[in-house]
């Protein structure tokens, strides 16, 4: 049986942590890190060598931050799925980093099996997204944020239901019992709520309106 391997880059500037991860990934049995890299500065040439299928990206790094790492990489290569790693509940920057394309995030606290699981998730096309992001996406569409080219961004009346069950904590797979629908149709929803999100690159609207109602 040909056994499919996951190909992994790390974007970290802790080199400690860059060096755990990759022993971690190349400890599962069917991934492997393609490159460490400490900070976005040379995505591009970083993203050609490394050729990965996953990118797990630390929010905060000096010179050139995750966020913007993002938006480079799904420029270039928007096959990548991109996974944001943060130290804390930062939901601005989480929210941000969602809206330029990141496929979810973990935070760096997870254990190693919850690690692993979230790569294979975004790998499998999961989304992650939690109580504290959901809310700040429910509020940017209740203040009509979200309006391009003259062109009002609706969710569905099952994405509102999602997000509403999102922000009272429930987990992906309590709201796939509560709709009675199979937790791979709440990723699907999960992501094209993400998909929404990023129409028309309404990231920066996005974040800016966050930081007047935020700050």
């Amino acid at each position: 049986m040909d056994h499919k391997m996951i190909k992994v880059a790390v974007f970290d500037d802790n080199e400690l942590r860059r060096e755990s991860l990759a022993l971690l990934i190349n400890a599962a049995p069917d991934m492997v890190c393609t490159g460490t890299f400490p900070d976005c500065s040379n995505t591009v040439n970083d993203l050609l060598r490394a050729d990965p299928q996953v990118v797990l990206m630390d929010i905060d790094m000096p010179v050139v931050n995750g966020i913007e790492g993002v938006r480079i990489i799904r420029t270039k290569f928007p096959q990548v799925q991109i996974l944001m790693q943060t130290v804390f509940e930062d939901d601005e920057k989480i929210f941000a980093s969602i809206c330029a394309g990141a496929s979810g995030y973990i935070l760096k606290k997870s254990t190693p099996p919850q690690i692993i699981q979230a790569i294979e998730d975004v790998y499998n096309g999961g989304a992650a997204m939690t109580a504290s992001v959901a809310k700040q996406v429910i509020r940017a569409f209740q203040q009509n944020t979200f309006i391009e080219n003259n062109e009002k961004i609706e969710l569905s009346l099952r994405e509102k239901e999602i997000l509403a069950l999102l922000v009272k904590g429930l987990s992906h797979k309590m709201i796939a019992a509560n709709c009675n629908i199979s937790y791979h149709t709440v990723n699907t929803h999960v992501k094209n709520i993400y998909g929404k999100l990023q129409v028309n690159s309404v990231a920066e609207a996005v974040v800016k309106a966050l930081k007047q109602k935020l700050v």
